[in-house]
């Protein structure tokens, strides 16, 4: 990477990695934001350009302009669950711009989860774990390279809107799983 870049980006190679998990913890809420936008394609979208982009059939240039399409899907749903899988979606497809969005995706989809079902106590937890779950080993290595949540403030890991509340809390329970190398 070049000099300047922030330590929260990962190389390309490493994003398409980190993509195709993002891709996949957004894709397990999408149906909680479909039900109700749905005619509203952003996100669905947002989550299938994450995927090309993980197969390399996108390149990153075209996803960084793109990037925000889907976090304005948002405003279509009529929940705070709905509001939360959207930008799951939304950070899905951040990926492209900074690997460290992948944390974000997973986050807004536990987050989510946990608004659709506040009477399930552990829901979050199961979601989590599911997320870790379908983790490949290469994929885990490439986000044991992103410094821990508020360790550097250039970027999505910084002192903002990932490292508070149920956001933080699913970052760094990921990253305690996750180990150092």
């Amino acid at each position: 990477m070049a000099g300047t870049a922030s330590p929260q980006s990962l190389s390309d190679a490493e994003r398409r990695i980190v993509a195709a998990w993002a891709a996949d913890c957004a894709e397990h809420v999408l149906p909680l934001f479909a039900a109700e936008a749905p005619e509203d394609d952003r996100a669905a979208d947002a989550i299938a350009r994450a995927r090309a982009y993980a197969r390399g059939e996108l390149d990153a240039a075209g996803e960084i302009r793109r990037r925000f399409v889907a976090g304005r899907a948002a405003a279509s749903a009529r929940t705070p669950a709905g509001v939360a899988a959207a930008r799951a979606a939304a950070q899905a497809a951040g990926v492209a711009h900074m690997g460290a969005h992948a944390l974000g995706a997973a986050a807004y989809a536990a987050k989510a989860v946990e608004l659709a079902h506040p009477e399930s106590p552990g829901v979050r937890g199961r979601e989590v774990a599911w997320q870790l779950d379908r983790l490949s080993p290469d994929a885990a290595d490439a986000l044991r390279r992103l410094p821990l949540l508020g360790e550097d403030t250039a970027g999505p890991l910084g002192p903002g809107l990932l490292a508070s509340g149920v956001l933080g809390a699913v970052i760094r329970e990921i990253q305690e799983h996750l180990g150092r190398p």
